[in-house]
Parts: structure tokens; C-alpha cells; sequence
């Protein structure tokens, strides 16, 4: 089984992405996969359940206590996929991390990640930027292995992955968590691919792909479903499904390398980000 973490800046297209990749690995190659979503706002299942408000693992433990089964924090979607959602405290009470920490805990206690499970991958979709204890769980812990990270030719997207970099080689030093690539989800900025094509290799890894922009994942999600299953026919949808392939073949999983503020901010002025001061 492997153990995947998408994490980015947030408001990224992180969920969307994850959630269209997912889509893309049951469809188009058959693969077997649970979704751990990470963010207290619940929402990184929604596309692959048809806009179901899946009840979070947090919500699950108010209401019943500790005696809870496997089925009442984990839901089946689109093609198979199994769908949970940690959840968060209620609002300005406690931390949101701890959210991500006991559903992971009670999963592995639960037995969903045991071999009879017959699971291909688990996918976890990180909110934001590595934040705190309870978001970095996923790579302190060795819980996922591989890390992908969704970005853009935008300054600010840039700048978080390199910080998320940061955290990948502060645990990898003493664990299994690699970097397996970054993911552009683009946002039609001038030399975006080239730009992220060259962060990528100063970083010592690659761009696994490069997702284009296309208003039919807003239609798709407005549907509440993802481009695979809403229009299965349209290049969009192949993008997704090429993407999981990516992924699924992908062998080049490192230790990042990341810059300092200058050398990044040296990267943005000569590709226009930024002027010189």
C-alpha cells in the first residue's frame, strides 16, 4: 500500500486536485484507494461522494463516544473509493491539527489500513502549509511516504512549497517521507510551466505534472462531482487520469533541497514575479 500526502498553500486547488487524481487512478487504472481528508472544514471528500456531508471523525466521537466502528467514520464513493474526514474542534476551541491526529489513530486502531482491506493507496489531503504539530503528523509520523505538492506560477504558492520542502527534509532525515514531486495547477501565469519545471529541478525534484486551467472542474464541482465522473469524455478528464498515472508509475521520490528566501526570490525576478529592488 502506498501512503500518499498532497499538501500546498491553501486555496491551492489541493482537494480538488487530490480528489480529481484519486478519481483518475480508480477509473483509469483500476486501483483501490482510501482518502484521509486532513482540513477541519470536511470538504476533501465532497466530489468523490456526490456532495455528501460526510460526518468527521471529531463529529463522530462528540456525538457517540469511543464506541465507534469502522463504518461510522468511513464512506464509500465514487468507484470504490473510501472517504473519511477528521474533522476540528468546534470553533474557537482546541487545536485543528488534534483532529488529524486522532482520526489517523483511530483508523490504524479500527484495522483500515490492515492488509485485508486490500487497499492500493491512502491518500491524505493536508490543509495548507505545514502549520503545526498536528498538520505535519502525516510526515513526522512515516503515515505517508510520499508527498506531492500542488502549486502555481503565483508568488505565494511558490513560497509555501518551498516551505513545505523545509518540512520534508527536517523529517526525512530520520524517516521514510520523500518528496515525490510538485504538482502545478496552473493559473495562466506567464511561463508557468518553465517556471515551475525550474523550481522543481533547484529543489532537486520534479514537476509530475502540469494541470491546465479549464472552467470545466468548476462545472464538475458545482455537480459536486469530479471532471472524471461528470464529463468522463473531456480533455480535462484525461488530464486527471494522466496525472494518476504519473503518480502510480512514478519512481524519483527525494530529499528535498530548499532554497533560501533569496535564491527564491532571485527565481521569481527572472521569470517577472518580482521586480528588483
Amino acid at each position: 500500500m502506498r501512503k500518499v500526502a498532497i499538501y500546498g498553500k491553501g486555496g491551492i486547488g489541493k482537494s480538488t486536485t487530490t480528489q480529481n487524481t484519486v478519481a483518475g487512478l480508480v477509473d483509469a487504472l483500476g486501483r483501490k484507494v482510501m482518502v484521509v481528508g486532513c482540513d477541519p472544514k470536511a470538504d476533501s471528500t465532497r466530489l468523490l461522494l456526490g456532495g455528501l456531508a460526510q460526518k468527521s471523525v471529531l463529529d463522530t466521537l462528540r456525538d457517540e463516544g469511543e464506541d465507534v466502528e469502522l463504518d461510522d467514520i468511513r464512506k464509500g464513493g465514487f468507484g470504490g473509493t473510501m472517504c473519511v474526514e477528521s474533522g476540528g474542534p468546534e470553533p474557537g476551541v482546541g487545536c485543528a491539527g488534534r483532529g488529524i491526529i486522532t482520526s489517523i489513530n483511530m483508523l490504524e486502531s479500527l484495522g483500515a489500513y490492515e492488509e485485508d482491506q486490500n487497499l492500493d493507496y491512502v491518500f491524505y489531503d493536508v490543509l495548507g502549509d505545514v502549520v503545526c504539530g498536528g498538520f505535519a503528523m502525516p510526515i513526522r509520523d512515516g503515515k505517508a511516504e510520499e508527498i506531492y505538492i500542488v502549486c502555481s506560477g503565483e508568488m505565494m504558492a511558490m513560497y509555501a512549497a518551498n516551505n513545505i520542502c523545509k518540512g520534508i527534509m527536517k523529517y526525512a532525515q530520520s524517516g521514510v517521507v520523500r518528496l515525490g514531486g510538485l504538482i502545478c495547477n496552473s493559473r495562466n501565469v506567464d511561463n508557468e510551466r518553465e517556471m515551475i519545471e525550474e523550481l522543481a529541478r533547484r529543489l532537486g525534484t520534479q514537476m509530475i505534472y502540469f494541470v491546465p486551467r479549464d472552467n470545466m472542474v468548476q462545472r464538475a464541482e458545482i455537480n459536486r462531482q469530479t471532471v472524471i465522473e461528470y464529463a468522463p469524455d473531456h480533455q480535462q478528464a484525461d488530464h486527471y487520469r494522466n496525472l494518476a498515472r504519473a503518480i502510480d508509475g512514478n519512481e524519483m521520490f527525494v530529499i528535498p533541497k530548499p532554497l533560501q528566501v533569496e535564491d527564491l526570490e532571485s527565481l521569481l525576478m527572472e521569470y517577472g514575479l518580482l521586480e528588483a529592488s
